[in-house]
């Protein structure tokens, strides 16, 4: 029988306030000579325990709230389904869509019936639906670890140059919060989830690209 975990919801409000703090406090991390490295690598294997958790989660769906890098905001709700897959539906009156399958990511304006696609191996994304979150290889660009937040920053510049995902994680659950993809323009698109359940089965269709629209529609 499939296992379904709930999560307590977070408030967006405060999820917010939590995501600018914990940015603040990794952007002080650097400058400290070898103390930063000895933080960084005990930061990184407790964190890693974290991220064997997350990467245990093979299911998640519930809500979320999206921060474009002009301001702006949106919501409606994900699913989740390691390894690669993720949909988003935004609520009215946005068009938008974004799907994984494992392979692509594609960005459909639903009004307007266009599409964008993109290998999903090259994108920050591919680290978050990756089968296991390893802190040991190259991707890790920063830890912070604090008594209310663990801070984790991955990014690949052979892949994806300076684009990186950042993700927020509580300590004491072990539970995701929200992350951020900030692109190699340097805007930043944040994502909070509450409402959070795992464990449930999520059918292929689900994450089914309509392929025959992409490539009649797309760019």
């Amino acid at each position: 029988m499939t296992e379904t975990k709930t999560t307590q919801g977070n408030n967006p409000a405060m999820s917010r306030r939590v995501f600018v703090g914990g940015l603040a406090a990794l952007a002080g991390m650097g400058g400290a000579g070898l103390d930063v490295t000895k933080a960084f690598a005990q930061a990184t294997g407790s964190a890693q325990k974290i991220a064997d958790h997350f990467s245990s989660v093979k299911t998640m769906a519930g809500e979320f709230v999206q921060f474009g890098p002009r301001g702006e905001q949106t919501g409606g709700k994900f699913y989740i389904r390691r390894p690669g897959r993720i949909r988003f539906n935004y609520e009215a009156p946005s068009p938008m869509r974004v799907i994984a399958d494992g392979k692509s990511v594609v960005i459909g304006n639903m009004k307007l019936k266009t599409w964008d696609i993109y290998p999903l191996s090259k994108t920050p994304l591919n680290l978050l639906l990756s089968e296991r979150i390893d802190l040991r290889g190259k991707m890790v660009r920063g830890v912070k670890e604090e008594s209310d937040l663990i801070t984790i920053v991955l990014g690949d510049r052979s892949i994806f140059g300076d684009s990186t995902i950042t993700m927020m994680f509580d300590p004491k659950t072990y539970d995701l919060r929200q992350w951020t993809i900030t692109d190699a323009q340097k805007k930043d698109t944040s994502v909070m989830i509450f409402n959070v359940k795992t464990g449930m089965a999520l059918d292929d269709k689900v994450f089914k690209i309509p392929y025959d629209e992409v490539r009649n529609k797309g760019r």
